[in-house]
């Protein structure tokens, strides 16, 4: 009996995920394993976040809510908007739901039609084109390498646009590898955009906090607010707040596209945790020291592993501007063997050879789609960064 539908098999399971259970597999059955693969902050959630829920529970807020999500929460987003980025949006421009991913997920099935194109640079998370897959939509998948900076330019996106073309996908700070778009550019991508008014923008933010140098974060919005009606910000506190299991993320964009993701909220998942909703709204309203202390040490930890990873012979890497990612490219390493005799064809027989051997998880670039890389997450310890860049580095010097 076949039980997957056809759009369910176009697509994977999250790479990245599938790696992070094999590693913790071999930690269980005993073996050093680092897990470099998933990008989880190894940090505890503040304290007056924690007592928030804990408060949330004693309080009664133990049932559903609208849709939308607690007014509360939803006023801490608009009020993160005008504090932190200078932008206006209304309570009935704001959408909540579970985690980033969801709302990705509800405006690609609120949105597309059969067929409809979504221009998705690469290197890009790894989720992104399989949601659109599996929404009836197709993504087009722009290689964008080191040699372009890992970012879309002007001229690339005008000649992918088509009359089926429906969104871009953008993500700022990048997740695989931490390019971080200017303000002239992104600006420079609106100017293209303008004159294409079919065409939607997502504008993924998640790693706005983030920041390892000195290129500021700058919000699509910002650089192109005459975009505005046509783009969806998305956020969310896993990533700066370390609440990756509170599964709380937020959306800003024009209220006639809000409401149709809230409609396709309620007959899903129905409403975000009303517990994660109230910590969450602590996490935005509250202290950010918090924020700040966690990006001083990412900046210390990416800078140690830039450094240990560029001592590496065979490994090109380019300082990432943003998120806890290092993506260097691998491809001095394709085309040799391992000690056993096998070939190492593609970033991820180079990715599982550092796993069995080096004991370091890591993901390859193809799950991103470009190759050959490899990422690896800098959002754990410093002495657990320093052990595996040392099991990497004598792990690559045994192929030939």
């Amino acid at each position: 009996m076949e039980f997957q539908s056809s759009r369910v098999k176009t697509v994977k399971s999250s790479p990245s995920m599938a790696v992070s259970v094999l590693a913790k597999k071999m930690l269980a059955q005993g073996e050093p394993v680092i897990n470099l693969s998933l990008g989880e902050p190894d940090f505890n959630t503040p304290a007056h976040v924690i007592e928030a829920a804990h408060q949330a529970m004693l309080d009664g807020n133990n049932h559903y809510t609208a849709p939308n999500g607690y007014e509360v929460l939803r006023q801490a987003i608009v009020d993160k908007f005008a504090r932190e980025n200078d932008l206006n949006y209304g309570l009935d421009e704001i959408c909540v739901a579970n985690g980033a991913k969801q709302l990705l997920f509800n405006a690609f099935l609120a949105t597309l039609e059969p067929g409809d194109e979504v221009i998705t640079p690469a290197p890009y998370w790894v989720s992104y084109t399989d949601m659109v897959l599996l929404n009836g939509g197709v993504p087009k998948v722009i290689p964008c390498g080191s040699e372009y900076g890992f970012k879309l330019d002007a001229a690339r996106l005008e000649a992918a646009i088509t009359p089926k073309t429906r969104w871009l996908m953008l993500n700022s700070p990048n997740n695989p590898c931490g390019a971080i778009y200017t303000r002239e550019e992104f600006a420079a991508l609106g100017a293209v955009l303008q004159k294409h008014p079919r065409i939607l923008v997502i504008s993924d933010e998640i790693y706005e906090h983030i920041i390892l140098g000195d290129k500021p974060f700058v919000p699509f919005v910002t650089a192109c607010p005459g975009l505005r009606e046509r783009t969806l910000l998305i956020n969310g506190v896993s990533k700066a707040y370390a609440m990756t299991g509170y599964r709380l993320g937020y959306a800003a964009g024009p209220k006639e596209l809000i409401v149709a993701m809230n409609k396709t909220q309620s007959q899903t998942t129905t409403c975000p945790s009303a517990i994660s909703q109230l910590a969450a709204a602590a996490a935005l309203s509250g202290p950010q020291d918090f924020v700040r202390d966690a990006n001083r040490e990412y900046q210390a930890r990416g800078a140690m592993v830039v450094e240990g990873l560029a001592a590496i012979e065979g490994l090109e890497l380019q300082m990432p501007e943003g998120a806890f990612y290092a993506f260097p490219k691998c491809s001095a390493f394709i085309g040799k063997r391992t000690p056993d005799g096998q070939v190492i064809e593609s970033d991820t027989d180079l990715s599982s050879y550092l796993l069995q051997v080096g004991k370091v998880a890591t993901v390859p670039g193809s799950a991103f789609g470009l190759e050959p890389y490899i990422r690896l997450s800098f959002a754990t310890s410093r002495q657990q960064l320093e052990q595996a860049i040392v099991q990497m580095r004598d792990a690559l010097a045994l192929l030939a």
